[in-house]
C-alpha cells in the first residue's frame, strides 16, 4: 500500500517532542516506513473546551498493514504517549489519524477513510498540501491544494514554523 498519510497532532506537555517520539515510533515499527514529512503548524484548537494550541504535521508512510491494523498500530503508539480519550476534541499528548490510503474508501464502525472532516480543516490541509499537493482526494475528486484554497481563511489558525523537527 502507498500514498498513506497519517495527521499528528499535540498540545500537552513538549508538543515538538512528542511528534518527533511518535514519529521515530511509527519508523520503528516492523511494517511502516516513513517516506516524508511536512514541516510543523501551530494551530488554534478547532471544537472542545479552552485549551492551548497544538502542534501538527503530516507524514507519508509506506505500510504492509491493512487500514485497520494500521489504524491498531497507531492507537498503540497513542497509548505509550499517555493519550486519554475523554472529552470529544479536548486536549491531547498525541493524536494520531490515518487521512487517507492512496484511493481506497473505507466506512466501518471504527474506521473512515479518507478522514470524514479532513477537507474541513486547515490544520490537516496545510501540511498535507506542502507534501502532497496534487494528490487527489478519492471522495471530493480535487487536489489536496485546491481544497486547502477553497477553505475560508482565519486569521491565525494555521501559523507554518521554521523548524526542524524531523531528519525525514
Amino acid at each position: 500500500m502507498q500514498d498513506i498519510f497519517v495527521a499528528l497532532g499535540s498540545n500537552l506537555g513538549n508538543r515538538q517532542k512528542t511528534l518527533a517520539r511518535a514519529l521515530e515510533a511509527m519508523d520503528s515499527h516492523e511494517a511502516i516506513i516513513v517516506v516524508r514529512a511536512s514541516s510543523l503548524y501551530e494551530t488554534a484548537p478547532v471544537g472542545g473546551p479552552p485549551q492551548d494550541f497544538f502542534l501538527n504535521a503530516v507524514v507519508e508512510l509506506d505500510s504492509t498493514l491493512t487500514p485497520t491494523e494500521l489504524m491498531t498500530a497507531l492507537q498503540e503508539i497513542e497509548r505509550t504517549f499517555d493519550r486519554k480519550r475523554g472529552v470529544r476534541w479536548g486536549p491531547r499528548t498525541l493524536d494520531l489519524d490515518i487521512i487517507l490510503c492512496g484511493t481506497s474508501v473505507v466506512e466501518n464502525p471504527s474506521l473512515e477513510i479518507p478522514h470524514p472532516r479532513m477537507a474541513e480543516r486547515s490544520f490537516v490541509l496545510a501540511p498535507l498540501a506542502e507534501i502532497a499537493g496534487e494528490f487527489i482526494h478519492p471522495v471530493q475528486h480535487k487536489t489536496i491544494a485546491e481544497l486547502l484554497y477553497e477553505l475560508p481563511s482565519v486569521e491565525g489558525d494555521v501559523r507554518r514554523l521554521d523548524i526542524s523537527w524531523t531528519q525525514y
